[in-house]
């Protein structure tokens, strides 16, 4: 079904439609939704993202020989479209297209530019603008030259008609940055892990973990642990070192309260069992001397001075307060709000250690997010401009230190210095082109390898399936367990069950369903603190609303906003999921609305428990009591009561149903059809093999330049198909033929043993297909000079050896037929007057399809490098690999 309801049956339109193969006016929008998590999230970085990543960027200090003091505050950071190099004077149009940079083998990239002002001692000088590199700029996005155009203009540029971008291409190469899962974000877990005992005496298992997550994606984990003599210590990462402190430490360092406000604070709710914990952790502080906020943050300051890049004019004092903010609960940025999520974590983790609540599982969906390609970009862009910005620092220095005292920055010795300051061009560069991540930080992240991969296009269904996966992380596939590769019930309408690859990535590389989506709004939630007033939370400047074991903390995006009584929390929950469906009062329509009931058994911590933030997996679903689409979300789908159909509805219990049966399964796994008759491993041995099957990758053949490209020779629409098949347009990248299969039994044969094919229907083409394959010829290679032109494309008149075989240019004739052996090209050397002739050195015979005279890009090299697309004519036909995929069908 649609989301409004209407189910999508199967048809043959397309063999009877007149205008079938012409450029739509619109493109088709069920296939633009599945690149929408990839393109939104760039979108997102674009508009929003690094505007807040500068603000949050600190400013870069330091001194000079003479005494000055210098420091560098970026004000504002832009990413251009892509545009010809400015030293180019024969170019007619500047913008640049993704289909030049495919056949130029070249990244498709655009200007970094970001503004900052420079003081000395405090005063400003000057406000500067600078662009700092070239990066990757994702197709389709709002910075590609691509954005807005029909299907038709699509078409002329070189590109699909279907176009739906949502990848970057480096080195003429399609790279997507790959999804992973990630602890969902501003959420503190309950976990047990063994291997916590082993940081430290008296450390145990226990502990609450939170991933705080700035809105400029960049993360930082909070674990506040349990110790055995019943105190708790908060450990916090930072430039990949790990460090621990006591939690009491840095409650005393956020607020200038006294000990007797803490303890009363945390006690709210406790038992007296834990009166004798905080009063051990608070004399943790007295033996220190720390009685008030200035002398915990110049103690805390005092330790960790040489630690942080900060200048020596700092106090310890300033030193202590940049280490909170940049640390602890950095989502939060009032400190306030970061001491009572403190108090509400430690509470949880005291419940948690006496088995009061259950631990929390890291492999379930319902604790998990995604981590999106444009928000990664976003996080390298901000440590890319931090790392720029110090490499500046060490530039000056470095001057300064050769001119001992006489050195002074001024406009021209700040623009020398930029010019001796590499750009980050090739960084972020060398991110997409190998998947691995150089980084200060490790930007909180598992892994530094496979984060970007080639969107191959071997048929249209694997390059669908690229912008769907999602990976647990390559630091999950060295382990021994297959814990995390079990598919639990909390992953139902987000991940699909049925298209997982067998073998070594078994249940690590999963792909989203068909309609789950990824939420790529920041929603504005000021708003919201007045709204649950109203609703009746109680904040924490007001009485009690009673005894407070009765009442359910209230969190919002991992903020603390008061307690709700548990008399009235289950009509406060209901009175919010209205205002969501119908969007009133400002209230997100993606945002997620959990009320975790008490249980007489330990089960998950109660309260109520809302999430507005980016990078959720939401699907919809109907609303019975309004008769409308709500979107939710894998946090609250636990608690809450779905149907199927109204076959399994319960009256007074179920509040929502599924929009059709098929919800469950991702796009690939919608186009098997007859899965519900199948044996479930042939679902999953079908979404790969659908994969691996030779189809029509694209259309625009002419303006490519893969390295491997197939295509089917005789294509047709399959007879026996589902209704997603039409729904996703197939027919226009057709992948197969028909074929009438007899199943006979026979002695010593089974089906998959053997099989007879007609002989006339193979010898008219039947699983016959082509192969193109692009030589890449660049001559300045073959000089070994990257700036003057010595070789050069052409024939020698007279030569016996390339008479009829090769043109006057040097290069073969459109449709010579190469075996090995054959001239292939020549060329001569302008300096020495030096001919050669080149062989093709390849055993599978070739046609030339077609050459591209590639230029550089300041339009001056002509002749220098081509491109010979070649076509290699070949049979499909593989017994296993056909008697598997008519098995299937046969099943």
């Amino acid at each position: 079904m649609t989301d409004t309801g209407d189910r999508i049956q199967p048809n043959f339109k397309n063999l009877t439609h007149t205008d079938y193969g012409k450029p739509n006016d619109m493109q088709h929008m069920p296939l633009q939704e599945l690149t929408k998590p990839h393109v939104d999230s760039f979108n997102y970085m674009l508009e929003e993202g690094l505007g807040k990543a500068v603000q949050l960027i600190y400013p870069v200090e330091f001194a000079l020989p003479d005494g000055d003091r210098i420091s560098f505050t970026v004000l504002d950071a832009n990413v251009y479209k892509p545009v010809v190099s400015q030293s180019n004077k024969t170019s007619v149009n500047l913008k640049v297209y993704p289909a030049e940079c495919r056949q130029r083998f070249v990244t498709y990239k655009g200007n970094f530019q970001i503004t900052f002002v420079w003081k000395i001692n405090n005063k400003p000088q000057d406000t500067v603008e600078r662009t700092i590199g070239e990066i990757p700029i994702m197709v389709k996005s709002k910075r590609c030259n691509l954005q807005g155009l029909s299907p038709s203009e699509l078409v002329k540029h070189g590109e699909e008609a279907e176009e739906m971008g949502g990848y970057f291409i480096v080195n003429g190469l399609e790279k997507i940055i790959r999804m992973l899962i990630m602890p969902r974000r501003n959420y503190a877990m309950c976990m047990i892990r063994p291997s916590w005992r082993s940081r430290g005496k008296q450390y145990t298992e226990y502990g609450v973990q939170i991933k705080c997550v700035r809105q400029d994606q960049t993360g930082m984990n909070n674990v506040l642990h349990y110790l055995s003599n019943g105190s708790a210590t908060i450990g916090f990462g930072y430039l990949k070192e790990l460090f621990y402190v006591p939690v009491m430490f840095i409650l005393k360092g956020l607020l200038n309260v006294t000990d007797k406000y803490i303890y009363d604070f945390i006690l709210k709710k406790m038992i007296e069992f834990y009166k004798g914990c905080i009063v051990f952790m608070l004399r943790q502080a007295l033996t220190e001397d720390l009685t008030s906020q200035n002398k915990v943050l110049q103690y805390i300051g005092s330790k960790f001075r040489i630690k942080l890049p900060l200048p020596e004019w700092y106090s310890d004092e300033e030193v202590g307060q940049f280490l909170i903010r940049e640390c602890i609960c950095i989502h939060l940025e009032n400190n306030t709000d970061k001491f009572n999520l403190l108090i509400f974590m430690i509470r949880k983790l005291f419940a948690f250690s006496k088995g009061e609540c259950a631990a929390e599982s890291a492999d379930s969906p319902a604790n998990q997010e995604l981590l999106l390609g444009g928000h990664l970009y976003l996080a390298v862009l901000k440590e890319k401009i931090e790392s720029w910005l110090i490499s500046l620092k060490a530039t000056i220095q470095r001057n300064a230190k050769t001119k001992e005292g006489s050195y002074k920055l001024t406009s021209k010795t700040l623009e020398d210095a930029f010019r001796h300051t590499s750009d980050v061009s090739k960084s972020v560069e060398y991110l997409l082109s190998t998947g691995n991540l150089v980084s200060r930080s490790g930007l909180g992240l598992m892994q530094t390898s496979g984060l970007a991969v080639v969107a191959d296009k071997l048929n249209f269904y694997r390059y669908l399936s690229h912008f769907r996966c999602v990976h647990r992380g390559a630091f999950f596939a060295e382990m021994r367990t297959t814990a995390v590769r079990k598919f639990l019930p909390e992953a139902w309408g987000f991940l699909c069950p049925v298209h997982t690859p067998d073998g070594a990535p078994c249940g690590l590389l999963n792909h989203l369903t068909a309609f789950c989506q990824a939420v790529n709004i920041q929603y504005p939630t000021a708003h919201l603190y007045k709204l649950l007033i109203s609703l009746g939370v109680t904040p924490f400047d007001a009485p009690p609303p009673g005894n407070l074991k009765d009442c359910f903390p209230v969190l919002l995006d991992g903020k603390h906003m008061g307690y709700l009584h548990s008399s009235i929390a289950k009509k406060v929950e209901q009175k919010l999921r209205v205002m969501k469906v119908k969007a009133l009062k400002q209230v997100p329509t993606m945002m997620e609305i959990c009320l975790i009931p008490k249980t007489e058994f330990a089960s998950q911590y109660p309260g109520l428990y809302l999430f507005t933030t980016p990078a959720r997996m939401m699907r919809p679903v109907k609303n019975l009591a309004l008769d409308t689409t709500e979107m939710v979300g894998s946090f609250e789908q636990v608690y809450m009561d779905i149907c199927i159909n109204q076959s399994e509805a319960i009256p007074g219990v179920t509040t929502h149903e599924e929009f059709s049966e098929i919800r469950m399964l991702s796009s690939l796994a919608c186009l098997t059809p007859y899965s519900d008759c199948n044996q479930s491993p042939r679902n999953m041995y079908q979404c790969q093999m659908g994969k691996q099957t030779m189809g029509t990758p694209c259309h625009a053949y002419k303006y490519r330049a893969d390295n491997k490209l197939y295509r089917i020779q005789t294509p047709q629409t399959p007879m026996v198909r589902p209704g997603m098949h039409d729904h996703y347009n197939v027919d226009n990248y057709p992948m197969g033929t028909n074929a009438v299969v007899a199943v006979i039994s026979y002695t010593g044969y089974d089906m998959e043993d053997a099989m007879i094919l007609n002989k006339s229907a193979f010898e008219r083409g039947f699983a016959h297909g082509s192969i193109y394959k692009s030589e890449l010829i660049d001559l300045r290679k073959k000089a070994q000079d990257k700036y003057r032109t010595l070789l050069v494309f052409g024939s020698k008149s007279g030569d016996k050896r390339t008479e009829g075989k090769l043109d006057p240019d040097g290069l073969p004739p459109i449709g010579t037929y190469l075996q090995d052996g054959d001239v292939f090209y020549s060329y001569f050397n302008l300096q020495t007057g030096e001919y050669r002739v080149e062989k093709y050195r390849k055993s599978e015979p070739a046609y030339v399809d077609h050459i591209k005279i590639i230029g550089n890009d300041t339009g001056t090299g002509d002749l220098e490098k081509v491109c010979i697309v070649l076509r290699i004519v070949v049979s499909t036909f593989k017994r296993d690999g056909i008697t598997e995929n008519f098995c299937r069908s046969v099943n």
